[in-house]
């Protein structure tokens, strides 16, 4: 608990102003941030349709987590975080093989594979639905009639997508429909891993150790495979230092800022705004285009998803 009171306090001083001496305008940070972090977030589909042009996938997020947790080391020490135990420590890389090794491992192939960056948020967006079935298997945590409805519309509003993506003469790839299922099925394992685990860990730190077992695990194929593939141009440097700097780090700094001010709820409820977000970026930017079909498919899956992980369901 002194651990995450240490590295939050550090994101009052970062704004410049404390809630005391500028409460108008603590005011307003506190309530556009929220809504930044997620706009933020969205970006790293695009990130990966990006990178994937000029390094290959794991080699990409090799660098990316390895970079990361140095920083995030760093950022421990400078604010004075409680260091992990050795037992928070391994239960912190058991969770970051689900949340990154496999959650971002299988959105960068699916990517590389052709998956649109739209369609891919809007899989991966229904990792809360995922992460609530295994509650209820895993963790005995009911379900409901609600959510029940909630789970099937989601999984309908995929389908929809993915089949218009098909008749529109767009190829799904079942290499990348599998690469979502690992992504989809690490980050909803990962999330109960910690959940099961509970306790109170230091937040920069225990992002770290997740960092640094995503990179050893990563580093195994994108050396064996992939050939440590990673070709030095402006659009792939300015691709890590944002999945780094954005991505990795500014956003956990941004949600500790948050879950200080007590608005975490409002992240999770603009968390279902991803999928749209990303969809409407790689439509500007890739030109990825989207029919009626996929527009109801989105909708679907996005109410869906509400209605799966509303009144207390885990959000992962």
């Amino acid at each position: 608990m002194r651990g995450q009171a240490e590295s939050r306090s550090v994101l009052v001083s970062m704004t410049g102003h404390s809630s005391d001496a500028a409460p108008a305008y603590a005011h307003r940070v506190r309530r556009l941030a929220p809504g930044l972090f997620v706009v933020l977030w969205s970006t790293g589909f695009i990130v990966a349709r990006y990178s994937t042009r000029d390094a290959g996938p794991l080699t990409f997020l090799a660098l990316r987590t390895a970079i990361a947790a140095l920083l995030l080391f760093g950022l421990a020490r400078l604010t004075g975080e409680t260091r992990l135990s050795r037992a928070q420590a391994g239960g912190q890389m058991t969770a970051g093989l689900g949340l990154h090794a496999m959650y971002l491992g299988g959105v960068f192939v699916a990517i590389d594979l052709g998956l649109p960056s739209g369609v891919s948020a809007l899989i991966a967006a229904l990792h809360p639905v995922v992460t609530t079935v295994g509650a209820r298997v895993w963790l005995g945590e009911p379900i409901g009639a609600r959510r029940s409805f909630g789970i099937a519309l989601g999984a309908a509003g995929v389908v929809a997508v993915v089949v218009e993506r098909g008749n529109a003469g767009d190829e799904v790839s079942v290499g990348a429909l599998v690469g979502m299922a690992v992504a989809v099925t690490g980050i909803a394992a990962g999330t109960l891993w910690q959940r099961r685990m509970g306790g109170d860990v230091p937040l920069l730190g225990g992002t770290a150790w997740q960092y640094v077992a995503t990179t050893v695990v990563l580093f195994v194929p994108a050396l064996g495979v992939e050939r440590l593939d990673f070709t030095a141009t402006v659009r792939s440097v300015a691709s890590l230092a944002w999945a780094v700097g954005v991505l990795s780090v500014a956003a956990i700094l941004t949600m500790l800022w948050l879950l200080k001010r007590q608005v975490a709820s409002s992240v999770s409820s603009l968390f279902f705004l991803t999928p749209a977000l990303s969809a409407v970026q790689a439509s500007v930017l890739f030109d990825e285009r989207l029919g009626v079909l996929s527009l109801v498919g989105f909708a679907a899956a996005t109410v869906g998803v509400w209605l799966a992980t509303s009144r207390g369901a885990p959000v992962g």
